[in-house]
């Protein structure tokens, strides 16, 4: 069936739909059975390599807890990140211009610095300023950088999720009577968080895998850093990054199908606006890099 977006393929488009297919999976097939044979002639599948990650040792001692503090990382982040983000997404959209340029100097400021060098000014900041022990220090240096630099950019996408709303949506707000408070909890925002959704849990999978970043500068114990502990013990480089990559594959995955149901979930709840929000409606990332730094505003403003 074709639509505006997409026209149905032809029987010329069809066959070379799956000669692509085809040729897509023979070149995979062999770009697998090329790694297969290198670290088959490096010796990495051999049991003695694969065979500590079978013993209790190697996930108590070294992986259960870097997860743990993966975790912990992660959540603590994410926690202080989603309404900050929110609050700084919104006041960006403020009718007074104080606000705006304060929340957007806030903003780009953040953005622009690289979410490691975040982590390295507040571990230097925390060692110099206050009593947080050595112990502590890593983690509190590591929520501070993703924190600081995932708000920023979630605030973006707040802001582009309620710009993607139709005007008429606060026009009729204010038409009976709302403030401008009101209309952002009761009309903008609702409709908002559907959307913006994916886009939001796509910056949530970031903050999970740039823990690593704490643990590859700063010492932090997380799962990257208790997986270089335990390739020194063990001496099996390459099996265990395969197993740690495996891990965090499993943790978004896992993130990101919770998003999915919540996703459906609130479409379906009466307090969801389907009847403004279509079945595939979503914030793409990509196209919220594009509105970064474009300062538009709206009548639903604070």
């Amino acid at each position: 069936m074709s639509s505006v977006l997409y026209d149905t393929p032809g029987p010329r488009a069809k066959r070379r739909n799956i000669l692509f297919s085809v040729l897509f999976f023979v070149l995979l097939a062999l770009l697998l059975w090329w790694v297969w044979q290198v670290m088959d002639d490096k010796n990495q599948w051999d049991w003695a390599l694969w065979e500590p990650f079978t013993t209790e040792q190697a996930w108590t001692t070294y992986l259960l807890p870097g997860l743990g503090d993966t975790l912990k990382a992660a959540a603590i982040s994410m926690v202080i990140a989603l309404p900050l983000g929110a609050v700084f997404g919104i006041a960006r959209l403020s009718d007074h211009l104080w606000v705006r340029a304060v929340a957007g100097t806030v903003v780009e400021f953040f953005r622009s610095i690289p979410v490691l060098l975040l982590m390295l000014f507040a571990f230097y900041f925390y060692y110099r300023s206050t009593d947080i022990s050595s112990e502590q220090r890593p983690l509190y240096a590591v929520v501070t950088g993703l924190v600081l630099y995932n708000a920023s950019v979630l605030a973006e996408i707040v802001r582009a999720g309620i710009l993607s709303l139709p005007k008429g949506q606060t026009e009729a707000a204010y038409a009976v009577g709302l403030r401008k408070g009101q209309t952002m909890s009761s009309i903008l925002l609702p409709q908002a968080v559907t959307a913006m959704l994916p886009a939001i849990v796509s910056q949530l999978v970031v903050i999970v895998k740039d823990t690593a970043l704490g643990g590859v500068m700063l010492g932090f114990t997380e799962l990257l850093n208790s997986r270089q502990t335990l390739a020194a013990n063990y001496a099996n480089n390459i099996p265990s990054f395969i197993v740690v990559a495996a891990i965090f594959i499993l943790l978004n995955f896992l993130l990101t199908t919770f998003a999915s149901w919540l996703e459906k979930r609130l479409r379906r709840s009466k307090k969801s606006t389907g009847a403004v929000l279509g079945e595939d409606t979503e914030i793409n990332p990509g196209a919220i890099r594009g509105t970064l730094g474009t300062g538009e505003n709206t009548g639903g403003g604070i």
